[in-house]
């Protein structure tokens, strides 16, 4: 008998809250996937920049190749090394989270400062540690990139397809976000998980995530709608916590596929 959970879909966002990209595989790390949320915006202020202020942002697509990121917006390209960064440590916050990065270059960040109308630089976090997050929920720390709280976030098929089936324009999984998309059997029974290894990779489930307006954002285009948080809130509200796939950690590095199956 096939297993029941499976991979089927894959992805990294280089730069947070810029598009995502669908992979075959990805490499774990403790911070997430490798160059998953390893560079993010800051605005004059060093504080960072995200979709729910700057919907425009979800129309910038990110590519990884040979070493090097390419970003189109509007068929204007940029390019610049995974590897560069300027010396000078900068200090800014991840929400709450205390954080120290160092800016990409000049020319990267005026590119961007260009086509958002405003002044901000491209950063990037350079080694474990320089980023924790403390869990709410277990008191844990944990060494975290620049996803807004944890490295991975996990979503069954069935979840969406329960939402979808309530919602008069059918929504894609890209809306939500995830790194780790598997077939499941019941809507949301990811949230329920504990330990599971898929590939080469232990996964721990930390907590369900909160969504917020982000979800709202469709990313083929930047428009902002009601939904799917009006309907989502509807039915997955929990102690004010609209809820939509689960946060999860990793405990080993190692390689994880499309077409894996998770293993309890």
């Amino acid at each position: 008998m096939s297993a029941v959970y499976i991979v089927k879909e894959i992805y990294i966002y280089p730069i947070k809250s810029l598009a995502g990209i669908s992979c075959q595989q990805a490499f774990a790390e403790e911070m997430g996937f490798e160059n998953d949320r390893r560079w993010m915006l800051l605005d004059s202020d060093n504080q960072h920049i995200t979709q729910r202020e700057f919907p425009i942002m979800s129309q910038f697509y990110p590519q990884i190749s040979e070493g090097k990121i390419t970003v189109t917006f509007q068929n204007q390209k940029h390019e610049f090394s995974i590897s560069e960064h300027l010396e000078d440590q900068i200090y800014t916050k991840v929400w709450d989270d205390k954080s120290f990065v160092f800016e990409v270059n000049k020319v990267t960040s005026k590119w961007f400062s260009d086509r958002l109308g405003f002044e901000c630089k491209l950063v990037k976090i350079i080694k474990t540690g320089d980023r924790k997050h403390e869990s709410s929920r277990s008191k844990e720390t944990y060494n975290v990139s620049f996803a807004d709280a944890y490295p991975y976030l996990l979503i069954g098929t069935k979840s969406l397809d329960f939402l979808n089936d309530k919602l008069e324009e059918k929504i894609t999984i890209r809306r939500f976000r995830p790194n780790i998309v598997i077939s499941s059997k019941n809507p949301h029974e990811e949230d329920d998980f504990e330990h599971f290894k898929i590939g080469e990779v232990q996964f721990k489930n930390v907590k369900p995530c909160g969504r917020c307006i982000m979800v709202n954002n469709d990313p083929q285009n930047g428009i902002v709608k009601k939904e799917p948080l009006k309907t989502l809130s509807e039915y997955r509200n929990f102690n004010n916590s609209v809820l939509f796939g689960t946060n999860i950690v990793g405990l080993n590095p190692g390689i994880i596929k499309v077409g894996d199956a998770v293993v309890f």
